[in-house]
């Protein structure tokens, strides 16, 4: 059995040197799908406010994060601007601070919306927690997972 494995060179056959901003592109966008895809399906099931409150959504870290081009972080491509390089690395900054509170936010409605109160219906909980969580590790792939190099 330790050798099932070892037959299979898949990265061998493809180039993934060329096809790695398409991967990652792709990737992110079926994350924030599927974690749109979640959240719809809870507010159609449970389409009341005492099941499932419509107010927990969040997607505007996603958005800040991938605004800002790796080469502006580092000083490469952006010095104009009213802040430059320190503008870009803050704007950044305060986009992970959303996405990661996002997330333990979600949390906190999972368990103390729901699993704490001993709610008959969890489900909202737990679909607040993976929209959040699918749309946090979305903006990191599509963040770290491109490469600039590739762009010229």
């Amino acid at each position: 059995m330790s050798g099932f494995l070892e037959g299979l060179r898949c990265s061998e056959c493809i180039d993934w040197g060329e096809k790695r901003n398409t991967i990652a592109s792709i990737a992110a966008g079926v994350l924030w799908w599927i974690s749109w895809w979640i959240i719809i399906d809870a507010a159609v099931i449970y389409p009341t406010m005492e099941e499932f409150n419509h107010s927990y959504h969040a997607t505007i870290a996603f958005l800040m994060i991938n605004a800002v081009s790796n080469g502006q972080v580092r000083g490469d491509s952006y010095s104009e601007g009213c802040l430059g390089q320190t503008g870009a690395r803050i704007w950044l900054f305060i986009g992970f601070m959303l996405a990661f509170g996002s997330l333990i936010a979600s949390m906190w409605i999972l368990f103390g919306g729901y699993v704490a109160k001993e709610k008959a219906v969890v489900y909202p909980g737990i679909a607040v927690f993976f929209q959040n969580a699918f749309i946090f590790f979305g903006g990191l792939v599509f963040k770290f997972g491109r490469t600039e190099d590739l762009w010229q």
